[in-house]
């Protein structure tokens, strides 16, 4: 398996701010206007990408969901979704 770990460093600024080095920014997959989150865990901090972080714990939270509602196929989803879908329609 081929390694992508890498070092980069940053300055902190007086006011706290760090500028992310382009090459981590290219993995995160963050551009101007993106947000990051900074998870803290003991001494380490990691820095992701707020939005995948948020679809990450979102997926995590969801696991399991449609087998406990019992919809075990495509065509279970479908059926519901139809249903919902006539609902809002006749609401």
């Amino acid at each position: 398996m081929i390694s992508r770990a890498f070092v980069d460093n940053a300055k902190v600024m007086s006011k706290g701010q760090v500028t992310i080095p382009k090459d981590v920014r290219d993995v995160l997959g963050v551009a101007n206007g993106d947000r990051v989150s900074f998870i803290v865990e003991g001494n380490s901090v990691r820095i992701v990408n707020s939005a995948v972080y948020a679809m990450q714990i979102l997926q995590a939270e969801m696991a399991g969901e449609a087998e406990n509602a019992g919809l075990t196929s495509e065509e279970d989803i479908l059926a519901m979704v139809h249903e919902m879908r006539n609902e809002e329609t006749n609401a």
